[in-house]
């Protein structure tokens, strides 16, 4: 969790100054994979964590927009 927090808050920090690497981690996503050798593995799955992370640093990034506008 600690991790996470590290990462997103990082993220977060470097898109408000960089629109465009929100974008460029998302063309990156296709590369991702699920390191598992057994039938759990869902590569597609892992995607989709990294999906809703980076939904997530858009809609605050949205959001923060709109109460800078207010």
């Amino acid at each position: 969790m600690a991790v996470e927090h590290l990462l997103f808050g990082t993220i977060r920090f470097l898109s408000r100054r960089h629109p465009e690497l929100l974008d460029e981690l998302e063309s990156s996503l296709t590369h991702l994979w699920d390191q598992a050798d057994d039938a759990s593995r869902s590569d597609e799955a892992v995607r989709d964590i990294a999906q809703r992370f980076l939904k997530s640093l858009r809609a605050e990034g949205a959001q923060t927009d709109q109460d800078a506008d207010h």
